[in-house]
């Protein structure tokens, strides 16, 4: 018997690449199926380098030899040494592409070994294991049965290690030169910078090279063994190249977000429609981003941009989203301010000239801007197409903010209240019914005047305590007079309704009004009127004064007929007829 193994120059010392498994498999199955016999092991060595054969032999040796010390053996051959069972032999061929004619000479020769392989000089071992050819037929049928009975001499088991191997090998290969490939090189620096137009095309034929390699250099192989290994290179390379993928689709995306805030900035500014400009914007953009994808896609792979779709879909909402609270905000600002404008200054002046019809002029001139805002506001945000809640809220948040504007302005008059009554005193008691400035001569009844500047002021005040937007009515005046301006009332209990006399003003708070709606309570009333008469009670003095000193100035004068007699006769003739009296 025989055994013969080819091996590459480059392979020698290599696990796999050395059949070192299989070695030992058949050292085991020698030991246990057959007896000692001298078996050739004939190492090929093809390609052999400037090396000495004589360096090589040895090292293939030794690696024999490590072989059979690990191989587990039966009690039997626990010892045996392994040049009972094998005759190791070392041959080398040169290179077939460097030296064709020395190496089919070399080939020659070795085909003449096997021929002749019981010759002297043979490959053939010992002569112990000779059948003589009668026994030939009986001998191969049991040869057979051995082999079917031991799994591991089985010939396709070793095509499929063989096949394994090598096609690892060469799918590692073409793995490696596809990461060192200029082509590819230059293709995933330019998608570092930007968008890279034929991407896909320009990748697929990359590819495409590398796995056609892979399929000619591993045609020959296990069939199953070539396919397996053929899609991990698949999916090893296309791993390697994904990323590229990744970060186009990423420039894609970033391009088609700024793309549509552009346009939509475009189409706002001419003056279109929002939710036009939203939808026409968003359809370009995803139309662009699509074709962006269907450019870089390959054919070896189905990759799935629908993740970055998604997130650039969501990006535009978002920035749609941003745009339209920033313009509604914007036009709620300006219809805020608008109605600030036209009721802030109008009910400061309602206020200033406080009377009876004052907040029922205040809630008609709300009424009659806030429905002009609100009309406004709601054709402006029509081109929006909001949902009706969504409306609904933004106009009830407009009606609220015109209804806080009287509210502030009123919370600030009720703080000046005392200054406007002390002016509204003044101006009745200082002025007559035609608004001209009063001389007192000594014939104004300053009681009755006092009176009635004061009962304005108190008006005012009633008009100041509480914010009457509802239009409730109230006893708030009626309270505030009985009580200041004739110092006793009879007031109604809100419990049994039955009549008790109390101060209606030692309270924090005004029945049948809410306490958001009060501006004044009934107990700061009675400190401010206090306030309010000491404060005025010097004006009242000094026209009492007045008067007093024009009567006093009018006593010095003399009759009225004595003044008339010095008109007609002269003041000389006068006196002489004084003194012709005396």
């Amino acid at each position: 018997m025989e055994e013969k193994e080819a091996r590459w120059c480059h392979d020698i010392g290599r696990e796999q690449a050395a059949n070192k498994p299989l070695l030992k498999t058949v050292f085991q199955v020698m030991m246990r199926l057959f007896s000692p016999r001298k078996t050739t092991l004939l190492f090929v060595v093809r390609d052999k380098t400037k090396t000495p054969l004589e360096y090589l032999e040895p090292i293939l040796s030794e690696d024999i030899q490590k072989i059979w010390n690990a191989v587990s053996k039966p009690e039997s051959h626990k010892d045996t040494p392994l040049s009972e069972f094998f005759n190791v032999e070392v041959t080398a061929l040169s290179s077939f592409e460097e030296k064709e004619d020395l190496f089919k000479e070399q080939v020659a020769q070795l085909r003449q070994r096997f021929f002749n392989s019981i010759s002297p000089g043979g490959l053939a071992g010992d002569r112990q294991g000779v059948v003589p050819a009668a026994g030939f037929s009986f001998s191969a049928q049991q040869i057979w049965r051995v082999i079917k009975e031991n799994k591991d001499l089985d010939l396709p088991a070793h095509k499929v290690m063989v096949a394994t191997v090598r096609c690892e090998e060469i799918a590692n290969e073409k793995l490696h030169h596809l990461s060192s490939n200029e082509d590819w090189l230059a293709l995933e620096e330019a998608v570092q910078c930007g968008p890279v137009s034929g991407f896909g095309r320009r990748l697929s034929s990359i590819l495409e090279t590398y796995f056609s390699g892979y399929d000619i250099e591993t045609f020959y192989f296990d069939h199953g063994v070539r396919n397996a290994k053929r899609k991990q290179l698949e999916s090893k390379a296309l791993d390697f190249v994904h990323p590229a993928y990744l970060n186009l689709l990423g420039h894609f995306r970033f391009k088609a977000l700024e793309d549509f805030k552009s346009r939509l900035e475009q189409m706002l500014n001419i003056g279109e429609g929002f939710a036009a400009s939203i939808c026409t914007s968003t359809e370009s953009c995803m139309l662009e981003f699509d074709q962006g994808c269907a450019d870089a896609a390959i054919k070896q792979a189905n990759w799935d941009a629908s993740k970055v779709k998604e997130k650039l879909f969501r990006d535009i909402n978002a920035h749609a989203l941003s745009v339209q609270d920033a313009k509604l905000s914007e036009l709620m600002v300006s219809y805020e301010k608008q109605l600030g404008q036209s009721l802030s200054e109008p009910v400061e002046s309602l206020f200033d000239n406080a009377g009876r019809d004052t907040w029922a002029s205040i809630r008609k001139l709300l009424t009659r801007e806030t429905g002009i805002a609100v009309s406004e506001f709601s054709a402006a945000i029509s081109s929006f197409e909001l949902d009706q809640s969504t409306v609904e809220k933004m106009l009830q948040d407009l009606k609220d903010y015109a209804r806080n504007v009287v509210e502030k302005k009123a919370r600030e008059e009720a703080g000046k209240v005392l200054i406007r009554m002390k002016d509204r005193f003044s101006a009745v008691f200082s002025h007559d019914n035609d608004s001209m400035p009063r001389v007192w001569t000594g014939k104004e009844d300053i009681k009755t005047i006092t009176k009635g500047a004061r009962t304005a002021s108190l008006s005012l005040l009633s008009v100041m305590v509480a914010i009457r937007l509802d239009g409730k009515p109230d006893e708030i005046e009626n309270i505030l007079f009985s009580s200041l301006m004739e110092g006793t009332v009879t007031a109604v209990s809100s419990v049994d309704r039955s009549i008790t006399t109390s101060d209606p003003l030692a309270s924090s708070s005004w029945e049948e009004v809410s306490p958001k709606s009060i501006l004044i309570t009934p107990v700061q009333c009675k400190s401010l009127w206090r306030q309010f008469k000491a404060e005025t009670e010097y004006t009242v003095t000094q026209a009492i004064s007045a008067q007093e000193a024009y009567k006093q100035s009018n006593n010095w004068l003399p009759p009225p007929w004595a003044i008339v007699a010095m008109v007609v006769l002269g003041f000389n003739e006068f006196m002489l007829l004084l003194r012709s009296w005396g």
